[in-house]
């Protein structure tokens, strides 16, 4: 408690890590319940890099004992090293004492029993405060690493260290190390530069550091060795590991990445390198095609399969739909007008049904197109998922008209025998849809992101590393 009384001497007698470890010591007493009987007499009301308030039951720490104080009393802790001064002993301090407890009180339940009824909000705050932890622990070891002012040990831990974190993809060490000793960035990861061995692991957050450089120094060295001859594109155009590679759904998504990762490296490589031959004689796009073959033939039989798969059902909502348009419900008078003409109901049957019509047969001809396509490997980063996603998307329509034109349907035939038949009609048609929804729609989302989202590569944050 010597720190509370005089914190900048203390910082300095005991070391700032002392001093820091022994502050944070009080409000986690007071907070767990757990601290001895001095501290358990302690209410914390702020915690703030200049000031902790605490009110004591009787005594108060200061010095190397105990002072003389009064049941009520409260003190505050200020940079100036003024130590725990009593601010006023009064009523309305009294009463904000007790405002402060309540108020306390009824926050901790209140998120307490709003953690436990929602376990993955919970799951979600302690990954946020493990992320949080973890950064400022690497950013305490990279300031004691570079204190010691010795180049072999800050290059073998730091190098140690972006070596582990480029194979795992966890940027934040690797944008510390950096950020604290520059240099590093030209260390050997496994034969290959820092955001060279990003590109061959395929960790696109990695890579998104070069976006944080004051320039692209990721290319200024192309020529990796002497037996390979490979520069950055020809790693680019390699197949990514399998680990990586199911980071996606399906064959057909997985190609359209590794493009993208091919499109991007190919941006900021210089011209002449675009067409440089290996040792094997073989330019980047001579190897890309070679390293995805297999999967090039994957995806197209994912995509067909797929199409194939919906084009059934769309063919079927046409037909449906088409033969709906002429055998309306009730029927027609002799002049050939439907019979519900000026009903409600059946204006909305037939509004169901016309859309139903359109957006299938909108389908058809998406899924037929894939079904058609020459399917090259430019093919695959937006004509073919636009096409999926257009197809998708209309099927999708195309069965919710459906399902309303049906239950407009019956609610024209049976509606003067069953009153109540529209309540039951909506939740029997919510049941198809939901379920296509719930089958479908995981894939529709990540067509729409991948094709249409933010690309993988940006700048993640305003940081300027080097």
């Amino acid at each position: 408690m010597h720190i509370i009384n005089e914190p900048t001497a203390a910082a300095i007698a005991y070391g700032l890590d002392e001093a820091v470890t022994y502050g944070a010591a009080v409000p986690a007493g007071i907070l767990s319940g757990e601290g001895n009987e001095k501290v358990q007499g302690l209410l914390l009301l702020d915690v703030t890099p200049l000031s902790l308030c605490l009110e004591t039951a009787g005594d108060f720490l200061s010095g190397g004992g105990l002072d003389d104080g009064e049941p009520g009393d409260v003190f505050g802790w200020f940079d100036g090293g003024e130590g725990v001064i009593p601010l006023k002993d009064s009523q309305e301090a009294a009463e904000v004492n007790l405002f402060l407890r309540i108020l306390n009180k009824f926050t901790a339940g209140f998120c307490s029993g709003f953690l436990y009824v929602a376990p993955t909000i919970k799951k979600i705050h302690d990954m946020k405060m493990t992320h949080a932890l973890s950064n400022k622990l690497v950013n305490r070891i990279c300031k004691i690493v570079i204190e010691k002012v010795d180049h072999d040990i800050a290059w073998k831990i730091f190098g140690s260290g972006i070596t582990t974190a480029v194979k795992y993809g966890t940027y934040e060490i690797i944008e510390e190390c950096i950020s604290t000793y520059p240099g590093i960035i030209w260390y050997n990861v496994g034969g290959f530069y820092l955001f060279l061995a990003a590109i061959k692991e395929r960790q696109e957050r990695v890579y998104n550091l070069v976006y944080q450089m004051s320039s692209h120094k990721v290319f200024a060295a192309t020529q990796l060795d002497d037996e390979k001859n490979e520069n950055a594109l020809h790693i680019a155009a390699k197949l990514a590991p399998p680990h990586r590679l199911n980071v996606v759904t399906g064959a057909a998504l997985q190609m359209q990445r590794e493009i993208q990762w091919f499109k991007e490296v190919e941006n900021f490589i210089e011209p002449s390198y675009k067409e440089a031959l290996n040792n094997q004689q073989k330019t980047p796009r001579m190897v890309f095609t070679h390293e995805h073959e297999g999967l090039l033939k994957d995806g197209q039989q994912w995509m067909k399969d797929t199409a194939s798969s919906c084009t059934v059902v769309a063919a079927l909502i046409v037909t449906m739909a088409f033969a709906g348009a002429f055998t309306v419900p009730g029927g027609n008078k002799d002049d050939g007008k439907p019979l519900f003409l000026n009903d409600g109901v059946f204006m909305l049957f037939v509004v169901s049904d016309a859309i139903a019509l359109f957006s299938s047969s909108t389908s058809v001809l998406m899924f037929l197109g894939i079904l058609t396509s020459r399917y090259a490997e430019g093919d695959f980063l937006y004509a073919l998922p636009k096409r999926m996603t257009i197809g998708l998307i209309s099927l999708f329509l195309s069965l919710v008209a459906t399902m309303i034109a049906f239950s407009a349907t019956i609610a024209l035939v049976v509606r003067d025998k069953v009153t109540w038949i529209a309540a039951p009609l909506i939740i029997a048609t919510s049941i198809p849809v939901c379920l296509f929804g719930l089958l479908q729609f995981p894939l529709l989302v990540e067509l729409v992101y991948s094709t249409y989202g933010q690309s993988i590569f940006h700048k993640q944050n305003s940081r300027r590393i080097h």
